[in-house]
């Protein structure tokens, strides 16, 4: 790291520019990125870029041609932007998604206005992750303004889709080499996860549709039918019974916040039975039993658990209902998975920025895990690169609510602490 007067001034740098950092932060806010379907995405990436190029960084804009959700409507573009210190040495990458949810209901504020009073800056997205995007580009160009030299070089990027799964993002440009030695060495990800605290990592998640199929019958003869509804019911029932309260007994050593979160969990995402009512608001009934009833699965797993394991406590639910009742079938099909994922505590970025929290809050750095995925899965899987983390500003529970904000004070202390951290990573990976 820096010696403490480099620091000091460094800080200070940064202190001077809490205005810009919530100024950026509301104009990232105003295009409204949000995914799906993929708005705006081309017009955010060359914002971040045009400003990058600028103070001399070589900016790429790589679209994620033929990847899901990819169409010249809704171009998947990604920016990198990358500028080389003094030397040979190693690359600190600083990872940020680009695109929001959509706003929903219950919003007291515009969404996409990026209103900035009272210490915060208030929108769709200022906390999950526009706030942590700006908070890093603030810290890299303090240290050019400061003029600290370097040896190897620094990346920012701005990329798409991680709230859909990151595979025309991270997920793309690892397959590329974006994301693996020798181009890149450190990775930070300004997810919102406290500003004293590094994210190790995050649960496992196995998505998964569970279809019970019916026979088709009038609704005024129901016995001449098998309602997929009411087997539906059965499995729900013996889920609530059976199986949650066994996750409930599960906890993990991953120190997953918020502490709920220390178990496994299973969340009813979606259900849907029979046929759809004609019309929207006066449509009338089809006079049928339901033949089918299909309900979407969020399993979030531990580090202790295998996803086979996982799956397997679904299906012995599924087969038994089948023993029991004599009409009752189903299909059990896969959504989507990723493995848990768990960066040492000892790594040398964990390491950077456990001093760098220390030295700019005063307080010894907190380590937890995120209970949902972020990028950081793309970069281990794809890029094979586990010196990964994720450390930015914000509240946790903020993301994806209606009147979503940051606090401009954590990004002034996190923009510190990144850059403390990039330079520590960058001297000592050197030497």
């Amino acid at each position: 790291m820096a010696d403490g007067t480099q620091n000091h001034l460094l800080f200070q740098r940064i202190d001077e520019r809490s205005d810009e950092v919530a100024d950026l932060t509301a104009a990232l806010i105003r295009i409204p990125t949000i995914n799906p379907p993929g708005d705006a995405y081309e017009p955010c990436a060359r914002f971040l870029g045009e400003r990058l190029a600028a103070r001399g960084f070589t900016v790429e804009y790589l679209r994620a041609e033929g990847a899901a959700g990819d169409s010249d409507r809704y171009p998947r573009l990604n920016m990198v932007a990358r500028i080389e210190g003094e030397g040979a040495g190693p690359c600190v990458h600083f990872n940020s998604h680009i695109d929001v949810v959509a706003p929903g209901a219950g919003w007291t504020v515009d969404p996409f206005a990026g209103a900035v009073r009272d210490g915060r800056v208030y929108g769709r997205g200022a906390c999950d992750m526009k706030g942590g995007l700006a908070a890093s580009i603030i810290a890299v160009e303090a240290i050019l303004d400061q003029g600290i030299r370097f040896p190897g070089a620094i990346e920012i990027s701005g990329t798409v889709d991680e709230e859909s799964g990151g595979y025309a993002g991270v997920a793309w440009l690892a397959e590329r080499g974006h994301f693996s030695p020798p181009r890149v060495d450190h990775v930070i990800i300004p997810e919102p996860l406290y500003k004293d605290a590094v994210c190790l990592g995050h649960r496992g998640v196995w998505w998964s549709e569970v279809e019970v199929r019916g026979r088709i019958a009038h609704g005024s003869m129901p016995f001449l039918g098998v309602s997929a509804i009411r087997g539906m019911g059965a499995f729900m029932a013996k889920v609530e019974d059976e199986l949650y309260p066994r996750l409930a007994q599960r906890r993990t050593r991953m120190p997953v916040i918020p502490d709920q979160a220390r178990q496994s969990t299973l969340n009813f995402n979606s259900l849907h039975g029979g046929l759809p009512e004609q019309g929207d608001d006066d449509g009338f009934p089809s006079a049928l039993v339901a033949d089918r009833c299909r309900l979407v699965l969020d399993r979030r797993y531990l580090l202790e658990e295998s996803e086979d394991e996982v799956k397997q406590e679904v299906v012995d639910i599924l087969d038994a209902l089948k023993d029991e009742q004599p009409d009752f079938d189903y299909a059990l099909r896969d959504l989507w998975s990723v493995s848990p994922t768990l960066t040492e505590p000892d790594a040398p970025v964990v390491r950077a920025l456990d001093r760098a929290i220390e030295a700019v809050l005063g307080a010894p750095a907190r380590h937890v895990a995120s209970p949902g995925t972020y990028d950081q899965k793309h970069v281990a899987r794809i890029g094979h690169l586990h010196d990964c983390v994720a450390y930015g500003p914000g509240i946790l529970e903020l993301a994806h609510q209606p009147d979503e904000y940051i606090d401009i004070d954590d990004m002034v202390a996190s923009a510190k602490i990144m850059a403390a951290a990039a330079l520590g990573l960058l001297h000592r990976s050197a030497s």
